[in-house]
């Protein structure tokens, strides 16, 4: 960790700002920029990558933009600034897509049962909207499914985990040897090993549901944004795709 870099200080920058204005503007500036499921009415395109400048918390900001510093400024000196903006959107959109083709199954296996047992479209979207439903469709849809199903449809995501995991990945491969000192363990870890584990760690919440990091936690997001980044890393390294002096 060293000086930081003007391209990760502008991005720091535009998302202190952006957290700043979801307090003077109001729930507006998240209507527009959190990513939505598609079939909700507040689904946009452009939220692919506006939510990476969106966060819930000043804990969530302060994690991710000190992680953003700590390991992308490294990245930004040996790449420059286009190639780093072009990894780091890179992996951001792509956590979001994958993020999003995730709950899209999920969602789409509930809605099928339901439309199966007899349920028309209004008394589903009815379900969707209010929450409420008749308790004889628990015969065949279990409540923790249901939540799932309406939280999908409910709450985005925000933030630029997605993004950040993917520089982690990045940092890991470029310097695998590093040794990393973290608040909770007393002892310093390589990055080989410590990025591995909470990418794995994510995957295991993401298919499990148990989360030793709490809720809300959008683990898919964070895994998307891991795969994103070791295939583009394993692709320029492949192709000795080196020239971004644009």
């Amino acid at each position: 960790m060293g000086r930081i870099t003007d391209t990760i200080k502008h991005l720091i920058i535009l998302n202190a700002l952006f957290f700043l204005a979801t307090f003077a503007v109001g729930p507006v500036v998240q209507e527009q920029m959190a990513l939505y499921f598609p079939k909700n009415q507040n689904f946009a395109l452009w939220q692919f990558v506006s939510h990476m400048f969106m966060h819930g918390s000043f804990m969530h900001i302060l994690f991710n933009m000190y992680g953003l510093w700590a390991f992308g400024s490294p990245l930004e000196q040996m790449w420059g600034k286009n190639k780093f903006l072009f990894f780091y959107f890179s992996a951001g959109v792509g956590a979001g897509l994958i993020y999003t083709a995730v709950n899209f199954f999920q969602f789409q296996e509930v809605y099928q049962t339901l439309v199966g047992i007899g349920l028309s479209d209004l008394t589903i979207q009815s379900i969707l909207e209010t929450g409420k439903y008749n308790t004889e469709i628990l015969n065949y849809v279990s409540a923790d499914k249901l939540n799932t199903f309406y939280s999908i449809y409910h709450v985005p995501a925000v933030g630029a985990s997605g993004a950040l995991y993917g520089v982690l990945v990045a940092f890991a491969m470029l310097f695998p040897n590093a040794e990393l000192m973290l608040i909770f363990i007393p002892y310093p870890i390589k990055a080989k090993y410590f990025i591995p584990i909470i990418v794995g760690l994510d995957l295991f919440s993401g298919v499990t549901g148990f989360s030793i990091f709490g809720g809300g936690i959008a683990h898919f997001a964070h895994v998307g944004g891991a795969a994103i980044g070791y295939f583009i890393m394993w692709y320029w390294k492949k192709n000795q795709f080196r020239r971004w002096d644009l």
